[in-house]
């Protein structure tokens, strides 16, 4: 699928999670530089630019996306030759969607060793690396129920209780009002991320900053699940995170209330790291301070400065 197809499937949100995202717009990446049909190398950076350019304006807070095409396009730049560069966009492509597959795996290990048999689990929206350390964790007999949030306005708890219930994992949806009535039965709360700050904040769908809260308050373990590609090299550098504001019509229908009513739908919101026990990453179980030291060991200290 090419890159304009692929940014408007994810700017409609019809393809979600930031893993899904950042792997989407790999392969897009790839897929233009195989069609690329002239044999111009300045052109092909010129068309390679442009279709990096449309995939970042599809999510901007989603730093996954942008670490993905950076990934992807790392030296494009430096390359004098077409088929050299062509290739080099196709491995580069391969290498970040087996990794970003493969992370799963290792997430999901290190996360089920956080819980007790009897267990019983909350999670928010849907994260396919916290499904993978539930679903794991069932699989040893430790979780007896998982409970999923509604996660509205677009209700992707829909396709988290949908994806447990298939990996056999006994799944209660919940509205999303209902987490501090329940908070006092959970023995785990397990959520993704869309970004982790060098400072540990973890940017996040809207309402997970309330879940922490929430296990906080509850003495509950608030876990974090991420691939390393969601830690953001470009906050080291002072840049603030773009919380993304979306279109009304998504939470009200047209004349329900008057047009002097203004209408806020963040996609996001920003959790503190002191509401994070851990972030569970394919390489590791860090604490929430250590995402610099994560950022500069798989990024480099140069990525400061990537612009």
């Amino acid at each position: 699928m090419r890159a304009k197809e692929t940014a408007e499937r994810i700017r409609s949100m019809e393809v979600r999670g930031a893993a899904e995202i950042a792997r989407q717009a790999a392969i897009a990446l790839k897929e233009e530089a195989l069609a690329y049909p002239e044999m111009d190398i300045q052109g092909f950076k010129l068309a390679m630019n442009g279709s990096k350019g449309m995939l970042l304006a599809s999510r901007p807070t989603a730093i996954s996306l942008w670490n993905g095409v950076e990934f992807v396009t790392k030296g494009m730049n430096d390359v004098q030759e077409l088929e050299a560069a062509r290739e080099m966009i196709v491995k580069n492509a391969d290498i970040f969607v087996k990794r970003s597959q493969d992370a799963l795996a290792n997430i999901g290990k290190m996360g089920a060793k956080r819980l007790r048999p009897g267990s019983r689990v909350m999670t928010h929206c849907n994260s396919k690396a916290a499904i993978a350390a539930i679903v794991e964790a069932h699989r040893q007999g430790k979780v007896k129920e998982a409970i999923a949030t509604e996660s509205r306005p677009w209700r992707q708890g829909i396709l988290t209780a949908n994806d447990l219930s298939e990996a056999g994992v006994p799944t209660t949806l919940i509205v999303d009002s209902a987490v501090r009535h329940l908070m006092k039965d959970i023995d785990a709360v397990f959520v993704g991320a869309d970004t982790i700050c060098s400072n540990g904040v973890l940017i996040n769908k809207i309402g997970t900053s309330q879940l922490a809260l929430m296990a906080h308050e509850a003495r509950v373990p608030f876990y974090v699940c991420a691939e390393t590609f969601k830690f953001s090299p470009k906050t080291m550098s002072g840049d603030m995170v773009e919380i993304e504001e979306r279109d009304a019509t998504e939470i009200i229908k047209p004349g329900e209330v008057p047009s002097s009513v203004r209408i806020f739908n963040p996609v996001f919101d920003a959790t503190p790291p002191e509401y994070i026990d851990s972030i569970i990453t394919e390489i590791g179980v860090v604490p929430p301070y250590a995402a610099y030291e994560i950022i500069v060991s798989e990024f480099g200290q140069g990525s400061i400065f990537m612009e």
